[in-house]
């Protein structure tokens, strides 16, 4: 082979070589680093109706849990110590037929705080190992075989052990720190599970609403007919899980999937949602977990949200 030839090659040896040194250390950070890193995200937004009381709320989402997963259950146990007002929990909180193991053990200090749940998927069937770029052919599809989990078990800890209430297509009317909160929600609209035609019953079947009453909508999948849905019914605000937040991001760009139909800007984080004229705050939450067969995170930190809602000032 002539000199200058073999001389050519070095540049893209070199390249090729510094490519493979980014991707390992990519891999190396998001599989053993990043994906333990989890935080606390702080947001505020003015929403709610003039002369409500501020509402501290700590969201959670998306735990996938199994048993053996210590760092994350010591850590969600941890929130405690925020002292919330109202925890709200959007789903998938079962990754493995055991998770509710650590589950118990994570959330048991949340014990008489008031809370309220909806179902993700993996609350019901257990994950599977996936293709993860099919993500980027749309939102993935339904496992016709999936190996069911005890989800009786788990909504029985929720309501009779720490007092939660669930959310699944229905309404409830909770009295958080003396005061009256409204909330409505859906099972997972990722799997068609969401009825939003039945919660103008349940909402009326509250009763008469002070005109200072905080709305809250809570799903997990966070789909646009349902946020369309929530809003028309007067949430003041929005809450969901489901997109992990993209779990693998571009740094200073963000999510490049989100498994759902939401705008990709707004697959994670505080943001707002408008329809028929009104526009009310949507945290999207870009939860504390992931699949245990894809066990990464990449530039999106596991999270939790503390959501602070103020009211509106008086006209």
């Amino acid at each position: 082979m002539p000199v200058a030839a073999r001389r050519g090659a070095h540049p893209a040896l070199i390249a090729l070589g510094a490519v493979g040194a980014v991707g390992a250390g990519a891999a190396i950070w998001g599989i053993g680093i990043e994906r333990y890193l989890f935080t606390v995200r702080e947001a505020s937004a003015v929403a709610l109706p003039p002369g409500a009381a501020s509402l501290r709320i700590l969201h959670i989402s998306d735990a996938h849990m199994a048993p053996w997963q210590h760092r994350k259950q010591d850590w969600l146990a941890s929130l405690a110590e925020l002292k919330p007002d109202l925890i709200v929990n959007t789903g998938d909180n079962l990754g493995h037929e055991n998770g509710l193991d650590g589950i118990r053990r994570a959330f048991a200090p949340f014990a008489g705080i008031p809370g309220v749940f909806v179902h993700g998927s993996n609350d019901v069937a257990a994950p599977s190992p996936r293709n993860p770029f099919r993500y980027f052919l749309g939102p993935s599809k339904k496992n016709h075989k999936p190996e069911l989990l005890d989800t009786d078990a788990m909504d029985r800890y929720f309501t009779d052990e720490l007092g939660w209430t669930s959310l699944n297509n229905s309404a409830a009317r909770l009295n958080i720190a003396g005061t009256d909160v409204d909330l409505f929600g859906v099972d997972d609209a990722h799997r068609d599970w969401d009825r939003l035609d039945e919660l103008p019953d349940a909402i009326a079947a509250l009763g008469t609403r002070d005109a200072a009453t905080p709305v809250l909508g809570v799903t997990h999948a966070p789909y646009q007919r349902v946020l369309n849905g929530f809003t028309g019914l007067g949430a003041h605000a929005i809450l969901g899980g489901h997109t992990h937040g993209g779990q693998v991001c571009l740094p200073g760009y963000g999510a490049l999937v989100a498994n759902c139909d939401i705008p990709l800007k707004q697959a994670k984080g505080l943001s707002t949602w408008s329809h028929d004229g009104r526009t009310v705050p949507l945290n999207v939450s870009a939860g504390c977990g992931h699949s245990i067969y894809a066990p990464v995170r990449f530039a999106c930190r596991p999270e939790a949200t503390l959501l602070t809602l103020t009211a509106q000032p008086r006209r």
